[in-house]
């Protein structure tokens, strides 16, 4: 038995997203003045501005703690599913990239609470029903182009995990849990596989946090194209490459202590994380 194609899993990860291509092809075809046409600003920001940006993140975690924790408990069970999935498709050399790579869908998933921020922030009512809102925002046909794109770079990583697999500990899958774990830790291919891995996870990583640090909010705040959301994002990154990078370095130590026991962590980790990628968001774009 050998491991499953990645390019059949992707196919799968992606479908759920392609039933708004037709939505996409709208927001994209809008005429120019339904735009904004006005160039954002980009600031420049602080290490400072990180810990204030986590801080109005807890605090929006606080004022609306239950309904949050209710949106939070998707992602440690999204987690668990693609676990369980790939234990069932005789996929266990992916549990670690599947469960590790859903981060770079973090921006997509933090979409409803970039929302909740948004209504917070001007003073309106807030419930986790509000999150839905979205699916009525202006630029929703542009936040699914955006989604779909993350979810093919999703697709990417775990193609690329299961080419590193094959290369070096492959390709037949393991006897066990007990016996891959041995093999990772206990053989030089192994090894040799870890650091890979995390070298080509790290670029994934830094590819999402460039174009997905600040778009998602920016499509929720204004009327723009899915192009000039990316732009500012890689913008911002480009202008602000220290206290950037600790941001993804925040997030990576963030969700690896939240994935700790079981996920059950991320049920606070995540709402935090997406309410401060709001509040930061605010910072950096004028």
């Amino acid at each position: 038995m050998t491991i499953r194609n990645p390019v059949e899993w992707g196919i799968d990860a992606v479908r759920t997203t392609a039933h708004g291509v037709g939505g996409i092809g709208q927001t994209l075809h809008r005429p120019a003045a339904d735009f904004d046409t006005a160039s954002p600003v980009v600031r420049r920001i602080d290490y400072g501005d990180l810990g204030r940006a986590l801080a109005k993140g807890f605090a929006d975690f606080g004022a609306y703690r239950t309904d949050v924790v209710f949106i939070g408990l998707i992602y440690p069970l999204a987690g668990l599913v693609l676990g369980q999935l790939a234990l069932g498709n005789g996929m266990l050399p992916l549990i670690f990239p599947l469960v590790s790579g859903f981060a770079l869908l973090g921006p997509v998933a933090a979409i409803g609470l970039y929302e909740m921020s948004r209504r917070r922030e001007r003073g309106l009512e807030v419930t986790w029903a509000h999150t839905l809102d979205v699916c009525r925002s202006p630029s929703f046909g542009a936040i699914l182009g955006l989604s779909l794109l993350l979810a093919l770079i999703f697709a990417a990583w775990i193609g690329a995990a299961a080419l590193l697999y094959r290369a070096t500990l492959g390709p037949a899958v393991p006897v066990s849990i007990a016996a891959f774990v041995s093999d990772v830790f206990t053989t030089g291919a192994g090894w040799a596989m870890m650091v890979t891995g995390i070298g080509v996870g790290f670029l994934f990583a830094l590819l999402v946090l460039a174009i997905g640090a600040v778009s998602f909010p920016m499509l929720l705040d204004r009327r723009i194209r899915v192009a000039t959301a990316v732009r500012t994002s890689v913008e911002v990154a480009r202008t602000n490459p220290g206290p950037m990078l600790a941001w993804g370095f925040i997030v990576a130590c963030a969700l690896v202590v939240g994935s700790l026991p079981l996920l059950l962590g991320l049920i606070v980790v995540m709402p935090v994380l997406g309410h401060a990628t709001w509040h930061l968001y605010r910072s950096t774009v004028g």
